[in-house]
């Protein structure tokens, strides 16, 4: 079970290292220009180094070479899923302590993480100052786990399947245009043309849906939004060790109306037809022996027949508001 440690003075950030996505479209907003003129002021000269990377490999490289320095991610969830993914695959948990507390400045269009966090959305400056001052506070982390029990990819926010990789398919085709609005567009067009999945659905051992219903979503969260705000987990939180698994199997176009309309008012896991459960280890698979994919902090994986996801505490640090 996470705590979080005691308020204590902050000690002066010498140097940073802050990390921009170069191909998203946030790098290049006044807001971005905002977050690194604050950073730069804020340490001696010299202490700021951006890297404006292109790709995974440009991450891990410019990660490898974070030494000493603050990290700080500008950018939306899949920005932070990305840096602390690299990390990760960098020399897992024992290298995700090691850096330190990391800065996010969100960016993003949906900020959902920063949202659970308590970050500064909307205001990049601010929260740019956070990145160096703030007060650290230990944050979970989902490992995705194989039948042998190796650790592959990490989530920082939600991971699901179902509806919700259909509605981002469908988002990303609009974000340009619709920007926030775009996954609640995907998620209605979605949900008009889906057909049920058929998962089984375990957490901490217990079945909690054996497959043979079709489903809408399973949900595993860290965070309580997913899509911009979308209350898919009302309760949870990214500090308690757990994560929230959210299993609905509204799959008639009223049930779909019904369960939307219901999540709206953070209601739906009260609906007969949908499941919540908390635990720390948690497996989906196909009963029906089709392959899915998964959408992991905004990005689609490849399709899989069995997926299993493990929580660990206090597996990082994020520095929040004082």
């Amino acid at each position: 079970m996470s705590s979080h440690a005691p308020d204590r003075p902050a000690e002066a950030v010498r140097a940073a290292l802050a990390v921009v996505n170069s191909g998203a479209g946030s790098a290049r907003t006044p807001a971005a220009r905002d977050a690194l003129a604050v950073l730069g002021a804020s340490l001696p000269p010299g202490g700021l180094e951006v890297a404006r990377t292109q790709g995974p490999e440009d991450l891990r490289r410019a990660l490898a070479g974070l030494g000493g320095r603050r990290l700080v991610v500008l950018g939306g969830d899949g920005s932070v899923h990305a840096a602390i993914g690299a990390l990760h695959a960098l020399g897992g948990l024992q290298r995700l302590r090691s850096v330190g507390p990391v800065g996010v400045v969100p960016l993003g269009t949906g900020n959902d993480l920063a949202r659970s966090l308590g970050l500064q959305v909307g205001d990049a400056a601010l929260a740019a100052r956070t990145a160096l001052e703030g007060r650290p506070s230990p944050v979970e982390l989902v490992e995705s786990v194989d039948d042998h029990g190796r650790t592959g990819g990490v989530v920082v926010n939600a991971v699901h399947a179902g509806i919700g990789v259909s509605a981002s398919k469908r988002a990303q085709k609009a974000k340009k245009v619709l920007r926030a609005l775009a996954y609640p567009a995907g998620a209605v067009a979605a949900g008009v043309a889906a057909r049920p999945w058929h998962l089984r659905v375990v957490v901490d051992g217990e079945e909690v849906h054996d497959g043979h219903e079709g489903v809408l979503l399973v949900a595993v969260n860290l965070g309580s939004t997913v899509g911009g705000g979308a209350r898919l987990s009302p309760a949870a939180t990214p500090h308690d060790g757990l994560v929230d698994v959210v299993v609905s199997a509204a799959t008639g176009p009223l049930a779909r109306a019904g369960f939307a309309a219901a999540m709206v008012r953070g209601q739906h896991v009260e609906r007969r037809d949908t499941a919540a459960r908390r635990g720390a280890d948690v497996l989906v698979e196909a009963v029906d022996g089709r392959p899915f994919e998964v959408n992991a902090d905004g990005d689609l994986t490849e399709p899989r027949t069995r997926w299993r996801w493990r929580c660990v505490g206090d597996a990082w640090q994020v520095l929040v508001p004082r």
